[in-house]
């Protein structure tokens, strides 16, 4: 049986299950088997889906791989901050109106998450005058 979004009843999200693996990766301190992934991931899932999610998540060149044993150890090629801004920036280049995603987006932030966008555009604005041999107040 499936639902609206066309994922069977009960069942996770192939997107779900990519997220929690690599979240599990970017966890860890050193790469990981599938069966150590497998054992820091909730519910029961089979030992041969968290191998396919490994491996699309290799295939899609997020993540590297070496021998360990008879299979692999994985591990992110970015971390999870480079990867959440890299999924913000697709998302925003897919839109039509650049202006009203980013003005809806800053509406909705917390002012604690306003505040401190605005330290990191001040750091960024004052790291540009500074590779460019300019200071605030001018050339």
């Amino acid at each position: 049986m499936r639902d609206r979004e066309g994922e069977a009843s009960g069942r996770r999200a192939r997107g779900e299950l990519e997220s929690g693996v690599l979240a599990a990766l970017w966890a860890a301190d050193s790469a990981l088997t599938a069966r150590q992934v497998l054992d820091r991931l909730p519910g029961d899932l089979a030992y041969t889906t968290v191998l396919t999610i490994l491996s699309r998540l290799y295939d899609k060149g997020m993540l590297v791989r070496h021998r360990a044993g008879r299979g692999y150890a994985y591990a992110p090629v970015r971390d999870e901050a480079s990867h959440t801004a890299e999924q913000m920036h697709a998302l925003l280049e897919h839109g039509s109106d650049r202006e009203a995603v980013l003005s809806r987006f800053v509406s909705e932030l917390s002012r604690e998450d306003e505040e401190l966008l605005h330290r990191l555009l001040a750091r960024s604005d004052a790291g540009r005058d500074d590779a460019n041999g300019s200071t605030a107040e001018g050339p």
